[in-house]
């Protein structure tokens, strides 16, 4: 069995990128085709891989979902067996299913993210030259 450091360390996508496209902007009934499509094992690894990546993470708990616990954990150690646990909740299987919906929205400041005061420069030429020669 692997552990969660040793999952962290070969971190590559399972499948090729055009794949992993296609799942991430597949529609609720489109997801489970394609990840039928892939072995059970990649699929694990799939799931840990996009698990890893915030961005990823409903499309992780859908894929999971399609996976035994054992190759969860065999390719994940603790965090796969976390992904698992999570993929069995009926909250995430609801939000997976409809990821596109669930995203949060980007949003950007309108304020100056600092206000600073004007710098005071109260020092004497006199009171320069002695801080200098110091």
């Amino acid at each position: 069995m692997f552990s969660s450091r040793d999952a962290f360390g070969d971190d590559f996508c399972p499948v090729r990128d055009e794949l992993l496209g296609e799942m991430y902007r597949a529609s609720a009934g489109g997801l489970p085709v394609l990840v039928e499509s892939v072995s059970s094992d990649v699929r694990a690894m799939l799931a840990l891989f996009c698990y890893r990546r915030s961005h990823l993470h409903s499309l992780a708990l859908a894929i999971a979902a399609s996976c035994s616990e054992r190759e969860l954990i065999h390719f994940g150690g603790r965090v796969g067996s976390a992904l698992y646990a999570l993929s069995r909740e009926p909250a995430a299987r609801a939000s997976s299913l409809s990821f596109y919906g669930n995203r949060k929205p980007i949003t950007l400041s309108t304020k100056p993210l600092a206000s600073f005061a004007p710098i005071e420069d109260d020092l004497d030429d006199e009171e320069i030259a002695q801080a200098v020669t110091a």
